[in-house]
């Protein structure tokens, strides 16, 4: 066994299906998106490869007045699990599974993941069909499911009943599966808030824990990633424990309205990031996205998000160090998009080993900080200044005020390692009185800055400014 956070060190960083193919992705489709990774993403740090959901219905996508079928009998091996459908997954046929996917993206240097619901199939419940169990005992799967807890959205599956009699070796069995399938990334949907019950947002709990508890056991280290959000506060302390990301938004889009929220919800998740524990921004929708979902009205288009708005977004989720997923069709990226993703400069923040700082936040303009961490630079810090109105306007920031944000957040932990202890101190003590600032998306210096001086930019609406301020030494 090993622990969650043996993995997920760094936010993960890669592609996902959904925002371009929703339920419809074929392994055509998905080979041509890890061919495209491997060539020009994965020397920036890019390397999960994830097919989202429904890839175990052979008929989804077949219906332009449904995102989901009701009562479609997808497809699952003798033990009630799920597997890849054949005519959209071809090398899955005889058994094979994923495994022969997955040894395509590990020969490419990156690493694979699937979606999941949570919980067992209805149709497997309905008909009394067999589950594994770890002794041979006899359970059907509908001796373990929950038919009271089902998803609001999604009619495939109901919820696992925890204290039943093999509970757990099913979820045991799943993770066996995706384990010898080569599996690296488990995103597991209809579980971070359950939105059926909004009285209980978080009536899953007892599945993450058998979830958690199962890639424990499966002899493979696993991802752990939860949806949808928004992420339950409270539980804070319970997704730490089990999980490795979670995410803190319901599904985001490309809407200026939706992007200016996530400022709000990084402010309340901000004390809650840490190596193995990620709360996550939700994906990227730049690029090309939307082919795949008529049932919502909606056909392929270039991002809705303005070019300001895009570097806004790419600050705010680097900054605050949330998971990073691409939803573009990869084969598809522009050059404008492509340079925005390949940033060796602003992607190095997810890999800051500080804690970033929401220093202020109006409904006009926001500001963020964190220290930089690597031990030649210890004085030095980055900051991000937002416009979030929409009209042109200056934002500002005081460089005694970012320090002293640091401060407190650093006398507010409870313990240093000696590591941390020496850079806090040398970074408090050897503060220098001039810093030069670095514009990371021009790769310019534009100038100088006083320890008593102030840092400002006069913005476009919705747009943004990243600088590193440091020594020069």
């Amino acid at each position: 066994m090993y622990s969650k956070n043996d993995v997920a060190l760094t936010p993960p960083m890669g592609w996902n299906s959904y925002d371009y193919y929703n339920t419809c992705v074929t392994e055509a489709q998905v080979r041509a998106n890890t061919a495209y990774m491997a060539e020009n993403l994965r020397e920036h740090g890019w390397e999960y490869i994830v097919i989202d959901i429904q890839w175990s219905d052979a008929d989804a996508g077949t219906r332009d007045d449904v995102q989901y079928i009701p009562f479609s009998r997808f497809c699952i091996d003798e033990y009630s699990r799920q597997i890849p459908a054949p005519n959209r997954f071809p090398s899955s046929r005889d058994g094979a599974g994923f495994a022969p996917l997955a040894e395509y993206v590990h020969s490419l240097g990156l690493k694979f993941g699937i979606h999941i619901m949570r919980g067992i199939p209805r149709f497997a419940c309905h008909e009394h069909l067999p589950i594994k169990t770890h002794d041979g005992r006899k359970i059907t799967a509908d001796m373990v499911a929950n038919p009271a807890s089902i998803s609001k959205w999604n009619p495939d599956m109901y919820g696992v009943n925890a204290d039943a009699d093999g509970a757990q070796d099913y979820y045991d069995s799943i993770f066996e599966l995706y384990a010898s399938w080569g599996v690296d990334f488990v995103k597991v949907d209809d579980i971070c808030n359950t939105n059926m019950y909004p009285n209980n947002p978080y009536s899953a709990e007892k599945e993450i824990e058998m979830i958690s508890s199962a890639i424990a056991r499966c002899g493979r280290p696993m991802v752990l990633s939860l949806s949808p959000g928004p992420a339950v506060i409270e539980k804070a302390w319970h997704l730490e424990k089990y999980a490795n990301m979670w995410r803190i938004t319901d599904d985001f889009w490309d809407s200026w309205p939706l992007l200016k929220a996530m400022f709000e919800r990084c402010e309340v998740w901000q004390n809650h990031v840490s190596p193995g524990c990620w709360p996550d921004c939700d994906m990227l929708p730049v690029g090309r996205v939307g082919a795949c979902f008529k049932c919502f009205g909606s056909q392929e288009h270039t991002t809705n998000l303005t070019a300001d708005e895009q570097y806004t977004l790419m600050n705010l989720w680097c900054i605050f160090r949330s998971p990073l997923m691409i939803g573009a069709e990869l084969t598809k990226l522009d050059d404008f998009t492509r340079a925005l993703l390949t940033n060796d400069e602003v992607l190095a923040l997810t890999k800051n080993g500080a804690q970033a700082q929401l220093i202020s936040r109006t409904e006009e303009t926001a500001v963020w900080a964190t220290r930089a961490t690597s031990p030649e630079s210890i004085a030095d810090f980055y900051v991000a200044l937002f416009n979030l109105s929409d009209e042109r306007r200056e934002v500002s920031v005081s460089v005694a005020e970012v320090l002293q944000t640091f401060a407190l957040a650093k006398a507010a932990q409870p313990k240093d390692t000696p590591e941390e202890m020496h850079a806090n101190a040398a970074s408090t003590a050897n503060e220098p009185a001039i810093y030069s600032v670095r514009d990371l998306w021009q790769h310019i210096e534009t100038g100088t800055v006083k320890r008593d001086g102030i840092l400002s930019a006069e913005l476009a609406p919705h747009a943004s400014l990243l600088v590193r301020v440091h020594t020069n030494t």
